[in-house]
């Protein structure tokens, strides 16, 4: 059985799935297999386990997202949700497991619906406009979280 305290979830919103031929300019080439095994890999250097999920379904991603809640945290990019999912929201604030939010691109350099985040507020990082070396640093910043927690 695997230990959940040690396990990190990568859960990735709608229209994500689409990475490497979605919009390229705003998103680059890479797809959202080639991320989630360069996090899994970093996950590994790094002593955790990471599980990937995604979901372009909002009920599907408040349901990962309580399903996480005695794992070590979440890196999570909600895509579209950040701007108004008041349930994925409260999903996040519901569960003691840290989640740090990631976006690909830099939304304050984007259209202005986007300059809102109903998610940013309850997460315990944010990680925007690095590109995919984002989901990275967000796992990067999840660890150094527990392990000043732990110290």
């Amino acid at each position: 059985m695997t230990d959940l305290s040690r396990t990190v979830l990568l859960l990735n919103g709608p229209n994500l799935n689409l990475l490497g031929t979605r919009d390229p300019e705003q998103y680059g080439t890479t797809t959202l297999a080639e991320i989630e095994e360069r996090v899994r890999v970093l996950g590994r250097e790094l002593g955790v386990e990471v599980v990937c999920a995604q979901s372009n379904s909002e009920g599907a991603m408040v349901d990962h997202v309580h399903e996480s809640r005695h794992r070590l945290g979440v890196v999570m990019n909600p895509g579209a949700y950040a701007h108004y999912s008041i349930a994925l929201r409260d999903a996040i604030d519901a569960i003691e497991a840290p989640v740090v939010e990631v976006h690909i691109s830099n939304v304050y350099a984007r259209e202005a619906f986007r300059h809102t985040s109903v998610t940013a507020p309850v997460v315990a990082g944010y990680v925007a406009g690095c590109g995919i070396t984002g989901y990275e640093l967000g796992l990067r910043a999840l660890l150094a979280r527990d392990a000043e927690r732990r110290a």
